[in-house]
């Protein structure tokens, strides 16, 4: 089965599930053509192996160039009636704001060359992972089969994201979580219910193995947070928490792993709040090294005001790290409450305080939530049966349009 991937960004540190369903899509037989409005988010040499790889089979819209405008060009002639119509869809979209329609210009451009990249190349379906709207455009100047997958939080409240048309639009929309497909049931006609899938996402098991106990300097305890660095992450609550903690003399070193708008801000809030000692900004790192940094972890701590179903989570939670996170949208479809980790309440400093000194007291707790946490994965998270339910849902409802 032949597939057209649109994605944002291609490999991007922040959607490394995106590389794994991919992978292991080909894997299962699938010919799959990536095709990424921006290249890489790093330079080669900071890629894992697999990850070069696959940026040098990617295809790149961005940055704009002789290959967009050829595109424009070679599809006006040819289509010259979808041409417009798929720019009228395009401000269709935008309303009646001017620079939303500007942004819309920006995506019919993009679509026009995306959607080139795969006809050319006899792809006659569009997959997409967070670029519905270049993609539904896509398909309907070129008249390709659109599948997406929904993610959420971002598409559930974003203004414009004009979800009852893309879920009209597709054969099929794939999401993550119930929490998920509720928000899209809401948002789209009941008639279109059928369409949505609930595939949730997964991480290889045998990848991220707990390790050893760590036995250096056991009195002072590592907690990890790994994500993108911006105001939806609250990091400045686990920020809070630390300092509570760290005041009343625990000994503890956080490491922030990731990048994004809020780092120098995080760094100075950081510093006005005295612990600047004990915090470590990481920076973007692949997937080798993360690992690594799990396995100097004691505790892995989400704070985010809002989620998905964290794929970050899953991966601390197979290294047998015990967890604290907030109850927020899908991820107490991940962790139950004092079974697989731990929950607290979103912008809760004291709630996420008291959870964390609880497991750093506790050391029988921190090994049975470890040890839930791994087996919840291999039940329910494990990327490969996962990917294979999707390959499923590919075939089922993709022989129903040949």
């Amino acid at each position: 089965m032949r597939i057209a991937y649109l994605v944002s960004r291609y490999p991007a540190v922040n959607h490394t599930f995106i590389l794994r369903e991919i992978v292991t899509l080909r894997a299962l037989g699938f010919d799959i053509q990536t095709i990424a409005i921006r290249g890489a988010d790093r330079p080669l040499e900071q890629m894992t192996a697999l990850e070069c790889e696959e940026a040098a089979r990617t295809l790149t819209v961005l940055p704009a160039g002789a290959p967009l405008f050829a595109a424009q060009w070679k599809t006006l002639l040819q289509r010259p009636g979808a041409y417009f119509a798929g720019l009228l869809l395009a401000l269709r979209l935008a309303g009646a704001d001017p620079k939303t329609a500007l942004f819309h210009v920006f995506y019919f451009l993009e679509a026009v060359t995306a959607g080139r990249m795969a006809v050319d190349r006899g792809y006659s379906h569009l997959h997409t992972h967070f670029s519905s709207t270049v993609a539904l455009i896509a398909a309907r100047v070129f008249g390709l089969g659109l599948s997406v997958t929904i993610h959420g939080p971002d598409e559930f409240r974003e203004t414009g994201f004009r979800m009852r048309q893309k879920v009209a639009a597709s054969r099929f929309i794939s999401t993550i979580s119930h929490y998920a497909r509720s928000q899209i049931m809401q948002a789209s006609s009941p008639a279109d219910w059928p369409k949505i899938e609930i595939n949730r996402l997964g991480v290889d098991p045998e990848i991220f193995q707990p390790g050893p106990p760590r036995t250096e300097n056991p009195g002072l305890f590592h907690l990890i947070c790994v994500g993108r660095l911006a105001g939806v992450k609250a990091q400045r609550i686990l920020l809070g928490a630390c300092a509570r903690l760290l005041a009343e003399g625990s000994k503890l070193c956080l490491h922030l792993v990731g990048s994004g708008p809020d780092r120098q801000a995080l760094e100075d809030f950081t510093a006005a709040l005295g612990i600047k000692e004990h915090v470590i900004f990481e920076g973007p790192r692949n997937q080798e090294e993360v690992i690594a940094l799990y396995r100097q972890a004691d505790i892995f701590a989400l704070a985010s005001f809002a989620e998905g179903v964290p794929v970050v989570l899953m991966e601390a939670m197979a290294m047998e790290l015990p967890c604290v996170a907030t109850w927020v949208n899908g991820v107490p479809e991940l962790i139950s409450q004092n079974s697989e980790g731990l929950l607290v309440a979103p912008s809760d400093f004291e709630g996420l305080a008291e959870a964390l000194r609880l497991l750093m007291q506790d050391p029988a707790l921190r090994i049975r939530l470890g040890r839930a946490g791994r087996q919840r994965v291999l039940e329910e998270y494990n990327l490969r049966r996962n990917v294979e339910g999707l390959a499923e849902v590919f075939r089922q409802r993709l022989s129903d349009h040949a």
